[in-house]
């Protein structure tokens, strides 16, 4: 009934014994250690309610407060906290003043009208 082959642990249709790949020699020149990434912490501490009492202290001045606005956004000597802050107000100021002109311009053409109907109702 069986097999002296079966027995044995010997399959017919397995594959004949591969040797190993061949190891390859690593070459005398090594890479050179990989880069440290840059870490901004490291650089900046975080900012203090002193720095930012201070910050906001010169938001209170007209005029100075604009150019500062754009100063601690786009300087390259900001704290990265500082410029991202300043950045999205800068934003935050720009979609402002286009929504206001809109409403301006909406108010103004709601008005125009009403005037001119009441004008042509007399």
């Amino acid at each position: 009934m069986y097999d002296d082959n079966q027995q044995s642990g010997y399959n017919a249709n397995q594959p004949a014994y591969q040797p190993p790949p061949p190891q390859y020699q690593q070459s005398q020149y090594q890479s050179p250690p990989p880069a440290q990434p840059y870490n901004s912490a490291q650089q900046w501490p975080p900012m203090k309610i002193g720095d930012w009492a201070i910050v906001w202290l010169i938001s209170l001045i007209p005029i100075v407060n604009l150019v500062m606005m754009f100063v601690w956004g786009f300087g390259s000597d900001v704290n990265p906290s500082k410029k991202a802050y300043f950045q999205w107000q800068l934003i935050i100021t720009a979609v402002g003043i286009v929504l206001s002109i809109i409403l301006f311009i909406v108010a103004g053409a709601f008005f125009a009208s009403l005037f001119s109907s009441l004008a042509n109702a007399m």
